[in-house]
């Protein structure tokens, strides 16, 4: 939803470019300097194929990429973005970290909560958000794109002193 927010700022439409593996993403140039925005077609648990045949195919340092990613570990609607870090359980960075070889890569992660003991966890966000979190959704995907958008002009240190619920350095997770 955040990459899709980014793309409809920059009136983008998403298809497939020449030479690009269509069964593992799909990605997009715009703006000057060129930026490049792209959403895995893999299923998440195996995203770390996608990001890495992307890496690879567009020569991209680990420092210059930001994986955006939901955290049923931070509260809904809270933002955290680290520098590097650990994958923390979360499956899709596990992916990453194992297919790019390193944790050197900085993440936005998107609190969506926990959905207490009536869902688990897979269900909870592979689902739909609940009516209380709707109200709220719109702004967290704004923040989140806001804070994409400024990684992109700026580095992750800036988005994370602007971002971050508490100041922070670049530490590790």
């Amino acid at each position: 939803m955040v990459v899709d927010e980014v793309a409809r700022r920059h009136q983008l439409t998403w298809a497939m470019a020449p030479g690009q593996v269509p069964e593992t993403f799909v990605a997009k140039r715009f703006g000057l300097p060129a930026f490049l925005i792209a959403k895995p077609l893999t299923y998440m648990n195996r995203s770390g194929d996608a990001v890495a045949a992307l890496v690879r195919y567009y020569d991209i340092e680990l420092a210059d990429l930001l994986v955006v990613v939901d955290e049923a570990d931070l509260p809904f609607g809270k933002l955290r973005a680290r520098a590097r870090g650990s994958a923390g359980g979360h499956n899709g960075l596990k992916s990453l970290i194992e297919r790019l070889g390193s944790n050197e890569f900085p993440r936005l992660r998107l609190g969506v909560g926990r959905s207490g003991a009536r869902r688990g966890l897979a269900d909870h966000v592979l689902g739909k958000f609940e009516a209380g979190e709707r109200a709220d959704l719109e702004t967290l995907i704004t923040r989140a794109a806001d804070a994409a958008e400024m990684f992109a002009v700026e580095d992750i240190g800036k988005v994370m002193n602007t971002y971050n619920p508490e100041a922070t350095g670049p530490d590790n997770d």
